[in-house]
């Protein structure tokens, strides 16, 4: 409790001289207590953490959204379902190739497997699409990881800041009984210390909501895109493969 003392004293002293020191924002920082300090330096790693994921999913979800497009529409002008998935082999760091490849290794299992004609018609297209469905996961589940971190930041952020205002506020409120004076000059700027933490907070917490919105509107494009892509690769199957169309006997 002594910074935040030594300080009001020297505020006194200069109260009485007829003016107010001026703080400027590091300033503010550096006489600010423990505690307060603590929470900004866990703000500011916070914010770190949150940029680094920001310009990172910038440039992960574009490109996957922009393969997407590309690629699916490669897909729509290949002669036959082999061509198309060759097609996107062909792809460097493919975002639908993932896809289809599941979809082709279900396709083995199924033509290797020894359950009867009739049976293996019955469940080849359920057990496509569902493969299909889990490759969609999967590829969006890379999106989207790391976006919970942002949640975080833009949930917790104001609170953390406002849980050092306050505690700021409570040793400004002290030092002031200490000297048994309630004038607003004594009082400004240990309020003014300890709100520094609220702003930091709230400049993490913006940017990051704004980037989680923003990065689950870009997933939901990517999401459609990966889906249509799914059932066309579903109907080129049920199309060009006789024996998914074709009961047994």
């Amino acid at each position: 409790m002594t910074q935040p003392l030594d300080s009001m004293q020297q505020l006194g002293a200069a109260t009485q001289l007829g003016g107010m020191p001026q703080f400027s924002f590091w300033e503010m920082i550096a006489n600010a207590t423990v505690v307060v300090q603590s929470v900004m330096a866990l703000l500011a790693l916070m914010s770190l953490i949150s940029w680094s994921i920001i310009f990172f999913k910038i440039i992960q979800i574009n490109l996957g959204r922009r393969k997407a497009l590309q690629e699916r529409a490669l897909f729509q002008n290949a002669t036959n379902l082999a061509d198309g998935v060759q097609t996107l082999r062909e792809q460097g760091n493919s975002a639908l190739y993932p896809i289809a490849k599941k979809g082709l290794q279900e396709f083995r299992r199924l033509e290797q497997s020894v359950i009867h004609p009739n049976l293996k018609f019955r469940v080849a297209g359920d057990n496509l699409r569902r493969v299909l469905e889990q490759g969609v996961t999967e590829s969006l589940g890379d999106m989207s990881r790391s976006l919970a971190f942002l949640a975080t930041c833009a949930n917790s952020a104001p609170f953390i800041g406002l849980f050092g205002t306050v505690w700021g506020i409570m040793n400004s409120f002290h030092s002031i009984g200490q000297m048994k004076t309630a004038a607003l000059a004594a009082v400004a700027p240990g309020i003014s210390e300890a709100l520094v933490a609220t702003a930091i907070g709230l400049g993490v917490a913006i940017p990051a909501t704004i980037a989680y919105n923003t990065f689950l509107g870009m997933i939901n494009t990517v999401q459609s895109e990966m889906e249509c892509f799914a059932s066309e690769f579903l109907n080129r199957a049920q199309l060009e493969l006789p024996w998914m169309n074709k009961r047994g006997e």
